[in-house]
């Protein structure tokens, strides 16, 4: 199987490298042939030539929530998990004080297989836990004001 990979903006599985054209598959099973000649001048990433990959996620709270207490339970939840490497340690930090939320970076190293797999699981396992512990998960809301116009 070939290296994953991102060219031009597209993402997807090297099925082939050919004189003129580099062929990806997509996970949804779509097939990409990109012009060679517009990969030379692109950067390539690959996701394939490391062990590990850290995985990236934000989780905004209230401002009316307690900061200590969703800060430990995010890092309990990261912890909990057997795919997420010791070394290096999890990040779990307050990353902004946002418009409508306040804003955690959580930042587990996992084995790259791992990636995809973890990042689902955290994104229900945090949902469910911020409801059990009476979290709420903020929105970005719009009040609208009414005036009556007399005449």
């Amino acid at each position: 199987n070939g290296d994953f990979v991102e060219i031009a903006g597209e993402s997807g599985t090297v099925e082939e490298i050919n004189i003129f054209n580099t062929i990806l598959k997509t996970g949804d099973n779509k097939t990409i042939i990109i012009p060679n000649a517009s990969i030379i001048s692109k950067n390539i990433v690959n996701y394939t030539t490391k062990p590990t990959r850290r995985v990236d996620l934000v989780y905004g709270c209230s401002y009316d929530d307690d900061i200590r207490k969703v800060k430990k339970l995010l890092e309990k939840i990261v912890k909990a998990d057997d795919r997420v490497l010791e070394e290096p340690a999890p990040v779990v930090a307050l990353m902004e004080l946002g418009d409508s939320s306040i804003n955690f970076v959580v930042r587990p190293w996992v084995k790259r297989e791992d990636y995809w797999p973890l990042k689902f699981d955290l994104n229900e396992k945090v949902k469910l836990e911020f409801d059990k512990a009476g979290f709420s998960i903020p929105y970005p809301q719009r009040d609208v004001h009414v005036y009556n116009e007399k005449k």
